[in-house]
């Protein structure tokens, strides 16, 4: 097997195809009835059953993270998606709705390996000019995973109902692992790893600048999961765009941001520097949701023009910060950072469709779009001063 410079493709599809593989929790909201039917539960309760995943993921990733710079992100993911299948096997033969749920919880724990680590490998194989491409590639692996799952499960539970749904997602962890086991390496120049890390997990932990950064993240969360979450219901309810249109630009909306990942990362390479474009991006944020708060009551036409270019961008600056947070991070501790800034975004898209549902109820829409807009300022106050290391001195 090979290990020169090419090398760092293969690391990076294996990377990517294992975050997506991870992508399971997103992808079993397209089969919800058939889960209803199953497990016997309402509405509410199948919404709950699949926010346990998420649940499981988020106190976890930090020990997955320092887990990966301590031991390297090879056997750390195997051994998470080997979790992550065992788990899904077993709810297989699961009909009970309280057993499954923790099974839930414990398949996000493992998946989290995953999340945490596949970034370090990024950040250890490609060099600072190409790296914000190659991150931005691996950070559409969530969004496409969980698209083909939409795809693939619903045909899937139709032919063998949740037992086949469970299993098909056990073979996909199964399969990553072994392709993880087998691809993923420390890069040949990489200098020998001592047993522990040179800083320790807590100096992440009280990094001032990791903090804002993570602050940042956790803010441009809110426009982000407010515009995916809402935005149809802005666009029918609100605006009285038809249901199937209002849809149809979601969609756009999911790939406009996917593309704008893609954009972003190879203009942090090009401009030697990820914080730069991220508050470009943050004001471009704040703006148009500003905008679209103030045209809510007019044109739907108009509204759309604005809120799902805004709404796209809000979806495009995710790996500007995965990057810096793992360039910024003290010495061997790349991943421990990445899972810190991580944890910041999952805890916060977790809260955002409640409380903007919340704002919804008691004050309208316009509200709820100021709040974006609201955030995304506060995001860029975060960033206010940060500096980041020079280009000459960033890892790899």
């Amino acid at each position: 097997m090979g290990s020169g410079p090419r090398y760092r493709w293969v690391v990076l599809v294996v990377g990517t195809a294992a975050q997506a593989a991870t992508a399971y929790f997103l992808g079993l909201a397209a089969v919800t009835p058939v889960l209803r039917e199953h497990f016997g539960l309402g509405l509410s309760g199948v919404g709950v059953l699949i926010g346990l995943a998420s649940a499981g993921l988020i106190p976890t990733l930090m020990a997955w993270g320092s887990a990966a710079d301590r031991f390297g992100e090879r056997w750390v993911m195997a051994s998470g998606l080997l979790g992550a299948a065992g788990t899904l096997g077993v709810l297989a033969l699961v009909d009970d709705a309280v057993v499954a749920g923790v099974l839930l919880v414990v398949a996000g724990a493992s998946g989290a390996s995953v999340n945490a680590a596949s970034g370090r490998a990024v950040l250890t194989w490609f060099p600072a000019a190409g790296r914000g491409t190659a991150m931005a590639i691996r950070q559409t692996a969530v969004p496409v995973g969980a698209a083909v799952a939409a795809v693939a499960l619903p045909p899937i539970a139709d032919a063998g109902g949740v037992p086949a749904v469970f299993a098909a997602l056990a073979v996909t962890c199964l399969a990553a692992a072994v392709a993880v086991a087998a691809f993923i390496r420390e890069p040949p120049d990489r200098p020998a790893r001592s047993t522990r890390p040179a800083a320790r997990a807590r100096e992440v932990l009280t990094d001032r600048r990791l903090q804002r950064l993570s602050v940042a993240g956790l803010l441009l969360v809110v426009p982000q999961f407010l515009g995916s979450v809402f935005l149809v219901e802005v666009l029918h309810g609100g605006a009285g765009l038809s249901l199937a249109v209002a849809g149809a630009l979601l969609g756009l909306t999911q790939v406009l941001g996917a593309l704008g990942r893609l954009a972003n990362g190879a203009w942090s390479d090009r401009v030697r520097s990820r914080l730069g474009p991220l508050r470009i991006v943050a004001l471009a944020v704040a703006t148009g949701f500003a905008l679209a708060a103030v045209l809510r009551p007019g044109p739907a036409v108009l509204l759309a023009a604005v809120l799902v270019p805004a709404a796209a961008l809000a979806i495009s600056w995710n790996g500007l910060v995965f990057t810096a947070a793992g360039e910024m991070a003290p010495r061997g501790r790349a991943a421990t950072a990445m899972a810190m800034s991580n944890t910041a975004n999952y805890v916060s898209g977790a809260a955002t469709p409640a409380l903007g549902g919340l704002v919804a109820d008691l004050a309208g829409w316009s509200a709820v779009l100021t709040m974006g807009a609201v955030a995304a300022i506060g995001a860029l106050l975060a960033l206010r001063h940060l500096v980041e290391p020079a280009a000459e001195s960033l890892p790899g």
